[in-house]
């Protein structure tokens, strides 16, 4: 079924052709909402808004984008509401994985399992230090893959805006991580 067909039917009271949308969409709900929110109790509740968003406003759906790209859009929205009222910091799941160097990850001896742990922790913490609207560009281009002008129309920012923040939130990262080697080596010096 395309998405032409599967909103047609949805619009029409099909309750299986919009469980087939959420099934097809929940993942991408789940990780646009994720990277957003520190409370995981609140990512449920939140990807349930999301769908029920989706639900309510399909009929206006002109297919100016991608389905995909809409919901997101949504879920983008709808999690950033959400952290605006709870005043949360988001926090980033143990499936980032791109930003480790790969060959620091080569070997299943512990302890460098426990380094790569470590590693995954600081680039975790050192995210979320990073103001919300450069975390989230920089999480929705690097780890969910999404091109420029998808980030534009799920955010709402100009394109030269989001090319700017993806690269502050880089030049941040980097400093961020640079700083923590340093108190690092400096500790281990006094110790």
């Amino acid at each position: 079924m395309n998405e032409t067909e599967l909103i047609h039917q949805i619009c029409n009271g099909n309750p299986q052709a919009f469980r087939f949308l959420v099934k097809q969409y929940e993942r991408l709900v789940f990780h646009v909402a994720a990277r957003l929110l520190n409370q995981q109790e609140d990512l449920e509740d939140v990807c349930q808004e999301v769908f029920i968003k989706v639900h309510q406003k399909l009929p206006d759906f002109r297919g100016d984008s991608k389905l995909s790209t809409w919901i997101a859009t949504i879920a983008y929205r709808v999690a950033i509401n959400h952290t605006k009222k709870r005043k949360a910091v988001a926090d980033i799941d143990d499936s980032e994985k791109k930003f480790i160097h790969e060959d620091m990850i080569t070997e299943d001896h512990p302890q460098k399992i426990v380094e790569e742990k470590e590693l995954k922790d600081l680039v975790k913490q050192m995210i979320n230090r990073l103001p919300a609207p450069y975390k989230t560009v920089l999480i929705l281009y690097h780890l969910e893959e999404m091109t420029y002008n998808e980030i534009v129309e799920i955010t709402g920012l100009p394109e030269g805006t989001v090319k700017n923040y993806i690269f502050r939130a880089r030049k941040m990262l980097k400093e961020l991580m640079l700083k923590s080697e340093l108190i690092a080596d400096i500790k281990k010096q006094k110790a």
